[in-house]
């Protein structure tokens, strides 16, 4: 009987036993070979016979099948040499195999001989990622893999250049600059889309003065997380700080002294401006112009004609006009008494008083001292349409305009109330509490 396939992949049979035949042999059990000798392809074939261990296929002789590693008996793992000459079973070895590994997410791997027994599975990943658990598996002798599956983890975080640190000049007149510069880019090796979050102030706004932190951060899918940060420095460029002039004030734009900043120089009531009205604080950090100083007002009174003094007055001075039809005009007396009173006030208040007296040929017109024209008189009589023939005051503001008028005398407080109220601006109301004091 053919017991074995040399290839060993011979179906094994199905029957367990022997069927006994009609003319039954003779029985030998001294025959050595009864049944053809054994064999078993990558397995071994250990057998015990009655006559002894040089006996391999007489008649009774009991044979244990075993198969190497990596293979599995398939059939009878014990037989017998029976009467028939045949053994009672058949056996062959399979090769065992291990299931097909599963690929794993953003790796691979390779085997040294497949599926088979004994074969060792190295994993790997793909860049960026990084293996966690077990780096190979192998096939063990029972057809299972030694360890667990591994997983490839993104743990490489992403890459981020920020833009170099800029020191930026201030725009002139302004304590702030405008800077714009590029969105930083960021690569990672696992993932091609990325969040860039800028934290701080945007590109292409108004900056403040001193050192501005801008920091980029950026997350991968795993969330991996990376950062960068740059100065935006803001300078301000500054000219020393400019002195007010005696008698005088300053207002500025911006800071004061900032590269830009414009200054403009004001002068205390009684006092006028000898020098440019402004300066500018140059990129140079100096001055332009020279120092503009505050002397005492000095009015022209030998002009020829009612314009040209009025000229001197206009964006400088106010005008307070008081005529009388004589010097011994009990009005006009009463009044002269509460101007001279008041004549510290009516230069804070920036007001300069003409008197105009009596009638052709004798009429005098005066500031102080100082005493006007026929001519001049006679043109501010008639712009102003102011009469000889009673008491008289008029109050013209800084342009020349007509404000006010008044038929009877006036205390100096009234006076001061209505210039206060209604005359002067807000900077002009606010130094004069500053210098309130100043005429008593």
């Amino acid at each position: 009987m053919q017991l074995f396939a040399g290839s060993g992949t011979t179906v094994y049979d199905t029957y367990s036993d022997f069927t006994e035949e009609d003319n039954t042999p003779q029985l030998d059990y001294k025959d050595p070979h009864w049944c053809h000798s054994p064999s078993l392809t990558n397995g071994e074939v250990t057998c015990h016979s009655p006559r002894g261990g040089a006996y391999r296929s007489t008649l009774g002789t009991r044979c244990e099948m075993s198969c190497d590693r990596g293979y599995r008996l398939l059939g009878r793992s014990s037989i017998q040499c029976l009467a028939s000459r045949r053994w009672s079973g058949t056996a062959y070895c399979r090769m065992m195999r291990c299931h097909v590994l599963a690929l794993i997410p953003h790796g691979r791997y390779t085997c040294t001989h497949g599926f088979m027994v004994d074969s060792r599975c190295e994993f790997t990943c793909d860049p960026g990622y990084r293996i966690e658990g077990e780096h190979t598996r192998t096939c063990q002798h029972g057809a299972s893999w030694s360890g667990v599956q591994p997983v490839c983890s993104d743990t490489d975080p992403p890459k981020i250049k920020c833009p170099p640190s800029r020191l930026k000049v201030a725009e002139p007149g302004k304590l702030t600059a405008r800077v714009t510069w590029d969105r930083p880019a960021a690569t990672d090796t696992a993932d091609k889309s990325l969040d860039v979050i800028l934290v701080g102030q945007q590109p292409g706004t108004d900056f403040n003065e001193g050192a501005n932190i801008i920091r980029y951060k950026v997350y991968d899918q795993a969330r991996n997380r990376a950062a960068c940060k740059f100065i935006v420095r803001v300078e301000v460029r500054r000219c020393p700080v400019l002195p007010p002039p005696l008698h005088g004030y300053l207002t500025c734009s911006s800071d004061g002294n900032n590269y830009g900043a414009t200054c403009e120089y004001h002068c205390d009531g009684g006092y006028e401006r000898r020098g440019v009205a402004s300066r500018v604080c140059q990129f140079n950090r100096s001055w332009g112009g020279r120092a503009t100083e505050c002397v005492s007002m000095e009015i022209k009174s030998d002009v020829k004609t009612a314009s040209a003094l009025l000229d001197q007055f206009y964006e400088k001075r106010r005008l307070l006009i008081m005529s009388a039809p004589n010097i011994s005009d009990s009005d006009y007396q009463l009044q002269n008494i509460m101007i001279q009173k008041s004549d510290c006030g009516l230069d804070l208040r920036h007001v300069t008083l003409i008197e105009l007296l009596g009638s052709p040929p004798r009429e005098t017109g005066r500031i102080k001292e100082s005493l006007l024209g026929s001519e001049v008189i006679e043109g501010l009589r008639q712009v102003f349409r102011i009469s000889r023939s009673y008491f008289s005051m008029v109050l013209l503001d800084k342009l020349g305009l007509d404000r006010e008028r008044f038929i009877t005398p006036m205390a100096s407080d009234e006076l001061f109330s209505y210039i206060d109220s209604f005359l002067l601006d807000e900077e002009e109301r606010e130094r004069l509490e500053l210098h309130r004091d100043f005429c008593d």
